[in-house]
């Protein structure tokens, strides 16, 4: 067969069209084409913006970090010193065989006080730096046997002469500014002299208490006589002032050598140290009869007790002995319900190489320095128990050091009369990993304990910076959250998920994630003013219901199986839950009605007593139960919806297929859909679970924010992050404590990211494990 021949078609001639060269397929391509590129550079720009956002996220995240290690890398810095050139003082017309030293708070203006020759010494910076006032006698015999400083701020001094007087003199220092330069001018006070013994005799060693109206001093004389005196002056009517003077003898009961003593800041207490090591209390507030408190040996029997100072606070004394050892000594209680005392040596701090001949304490915190016979100077730490400074200087000997006033320097005069002045960067003293973390022996307290206490109303308060309870509480808050939110949240995902109706499904699920929006302040407040009285007042009530709903849901569960299947089945499936709540509200309402009897049957009549007659717990209104439900409420919602979306995503087909195959809806969630959905449903218990560590509002309004170790459920706690919102507030920039709450800042920060990182390990090998489902 053949084909017959095309015909080939006639091309028309003529002017060609607009759209000539162009056909509607190269049209579509070249618009494709078009799309296409403005595609590429969308997803171009996106790509670059997400991943922009993704590393800017990541470098504030390292920025924070960075941020909380810079403030916190402070508080563990050693010591600093910095030495001065030594000043050669003037010598002297009379040998003196006492010698005190001190210098103002701006460490600018030294004073000497050699017998009775005073002299100033400008220490500071700058071309004034050897400029001295000239020395002064202020005695015109000049027969000073013996110095003695009184504790406390301010520079009152006290001269003891060869015939049984005593001298007070006060130095002031007054600032004075011309412009942006500070001067400061020095004047003295000498005070009207006192009889310190009734027959005139030379004083070797002295101690110096005044108050406004009365001057009480402890003189040991050459004969080795104790006397204790007691100066008193009353205003009277006419304007005149009356003085009284009291003397008494204490020799008759120290039957040891006496060789170190001193007076508390209130002059209430004279602490004595004999050749033996044995150290006296004398309570000294009547004047007139002082009495023998205690007795107690602070060092071994061959080792006099050579230097006593009272720390800040007049509670703790500081004992250096002939052997050089350094020890802390404070009363405490015999047993916890008696208000009688003994004293304790409480810390001990490495031994000196020689004798101990000076004790000077800080003005600011429980910091004080001792000084040797050798020359040696220590700086050390009551609360931390630790030496902080040790400075080993060749001048020899030592004739007298002085802790400045702010606690940033010292000054020591030598025995060949040269005046040392050391600057000290020593902020955080009471720092250290344990007394951060372990317990601590404090002032007051009968064992060593975990205490945060941070402030107080007087200036001689011991800090108490312990982070163990704020973790503690950390701890329990969020063990009592997830216990009560994880059970609820995880069934209700699993109801919702493989039995509830899906149009029920369709509303109650996002009921339930709004609960998410709600601010925890709200919640806060709610669960303190408002749920905390309710509970208080139903406490039995509520514990009745604990009892009663498990019983009562078991009951009509059996009920509902007994009924005919043929009632059953006109039920709509999936809805049987809703069923449950009328009994479970009229169980509630029934149980609230009958509180009282509730009361009598369980707590045989009051519920308070009975716990702590029973179980020795006491009933705080704001509980860890009430925490417990507020911040389990505000991550019931998170844990919920990310569990309940992990079932859901499971394969139908799988679902379907374990169904045709015989097994159980109870079978198939066991051994199928809870396997297959659990790296979803662990990481909802990880996120809830860190949802529960940082909160604050909740923990800060529903609880006592008392920082105690109780994991009784009846009292509150305090969390590391309520306690930075509760702190930071009042804490002194660059201070101890605001720094402190940065390491705490810095433990949740780590805590969080550890969590974080090993939940993500664990669900990345439990979705690989189970990615056959």
């Amino acid at each position: 067969m053949s084909v017959p021949p095309l015909t080939p078609i006639p091309v028309l001639q003529g002017e060609p069209s607009r759209n000539q060269g162009s056909t509607p397929t190269a049209a579509f391509v070249e618009g494709m084409f078009t799309r296409r590129q403005i595609r590429s550079i969308a997803d171009g720009i996106a790509s670059f913006i997400i991943k922009t956002g993704g590393i800017s996220i990541i470098l504030c995240i390292l920025g924070m970090c960075a941020f909380l290690v810079k403030e916190v890398i402070p508080l563990f810095l050693p010591t600093q010193v910095t030495p001065t050139e030594p000043i050669s003082l003037s010598p002297l017309e009379r040998p003196a065989t006492a010698a005190l030293i001190g210098v103002d708070e701006y460490q600018e203006l030294a004073y000497v006080l050699r017998g009775d020759s005073l002299e100033f010494v400008f220490i500071g910076e700058g071309p004034a730096a050897i400029s001295r006032i000239p020395s002064r006698g202020l005695l015109p015999d000049g027969s000073v046997t013996a110095l003695a400083r009184a504790l406390g701020k301010g520079h009152n001094l006290a001269m003891g002469t060869e015939d049984g007087r005593i001298i007070p003199v006060a130095i002031e220092f007054t600032q004075d500014f011309q412009g942006s330069e500070r001067s400061i001018a020095p004047s003295v006070r000498i005070g009207t002299p006192i009889a310190a013994t009734p027959t005139p005799q030379p004083i070797t060693e002295l101690a110096y208490q005044s108050t406004d109206s009365e001057v009480r001093m402890a003189a040991l004389l050459q004969d080795q006589h104790l006397w204790l005196t007691t100066n008193r002056t009353v205003s009277l009517p006419d304007g005149t002032i009356a003085a009284s003077a009291t003397q008494v003898d204490l020799t008759s009961s120290i039957p040891d050598r006496v060789t170190a003593f001193t007076l508390a800041s209130r002059a209430d207490i004279l602490l004595v140290g004999t050749e033996e090591g044995k150290l006296y209390q004398f309570d000294i507030r009547e004047a007139a009869h002082p009495t023998l408190a205690e007795t107690v040996q602070v060092s071994e029997k061959d080792k006099a007790v050579t230097a006593l100072a009272y720390l800040m606070g007049d509670r703790s004394v500081v004992v250096g002995t002939a052997s050089g050892q350094v020890s802390v000594w404070t009363p405490v209680r015999e047993h916890p319900g008696t208000n009688l005392t003994r004293m304790m040596a409480i810390h001990r701090f490495a031994s000196h190489k020689s004798a101990v001949t000076d004790i000077t304490i800080s003005q600011r915190d429980k910091g004080f320095i001792t000084a040797d016979t050798g020359g040696g100077i220590r700086l050390h730490h009551s609360t931390s128990e630790q030496t902080l400074l040790v400075l080993t200087p060749q001048q020899g000997a030592l004739r007298n050091t002085y802790f400045s006033p702010k606690a940033d320097g010292l000054v020591s005069l030598t025995e060949d009369n040269r005046l040392i002045h050391y600057h000290i960067a020593n902020p955080y003293p009471e720092i250290t990993l344990a007394t951060l973390f372990l317990p601590v022996m404090y002032e007051g307290y009968e064992q060593p304990k975990l205490v945060w206490q941070s402030s107080s109303g007087s200036d001689d308060f011991e800090a108490k910076f312990s982070l163990t309870p704020l973790i503690f509480g950390t701890i329990k808050g969020t063990f009592y959250a997830v216990l009560l939110a994880v059970p609820l949240a995880i069934l209700a995902a699993i109801y919702t998920a493989m039995f509830m109706h899906p149009d029920y499904r369709a509303k109650i699920k996002p009921t339930i994630e709004i609960m998410a929006a709600l601010p925890t302040v709200v919640l806060g407040f709610l669960a303190g003013l408002w749920f905390a009285p309710v509970l208080e007042r139903n406490f039995p009530a509520m514990t009745g219901m604990m009892l009663v709903i498990p019983l009562a849901i078991l009951i009509a569960a059996l009920l509902y199986v007994m009924v005919p299947t043929s009632l059953r089945h006109r039920i709509r499936p999936g809805v049987e839950a809703l069923l449950m709540m009328p009994v479970i509200i009229a169980v509630v309402w029934g149980c609230l009605a009958t509180n009282a009897w509730w009361e009598s049957f369980l707590f045989d009549g009051h519920y308070k007593s009975w716990l702590q007659t029973h179980l020795g717990l006491n009933y705080d209104q704001r509980n860890a139960i009430v925490v417990g439900v507020a911040m389990g409420f505000a991550i019931i919602p998170i844990i919920y919806s990310i569990s309940e979306e992990a079932l859901t995503n499971v394969p139908k087909n799988l679902i379907a297929g374990s169904l045709a195959l015989g097994a159980t809806r109870w079978q198939t969630l066991v051994y199928l859909v809870l396997i297959s959905a659990s790296p979803g449903i662990f990481s909802a218990l990880m996120i809830g679970l860190g949802r529960a560590v940082g909160e604050t509002m909740i923990v800060l309004m529903a609880t006592g924010n008392t920082p105690i170790m109780d994991w009784s459920i009846f009292n509150g706690f305090r969390t590391l992050s309520a306690n930075i919102a509760v702190e930071i507030p009042e804490a002194p920039h660059g201070g101890t404590l605001y720094r402190t709450l940065f390491l705490a800042a810095l433990l949740l920060f780590v805590a969080t990211f550890l969590l974080n990182t090993v939940a993500e390990l664990i669900r990345q090998r439990l979705r690989e494990k189970y990615s056959q489902f």
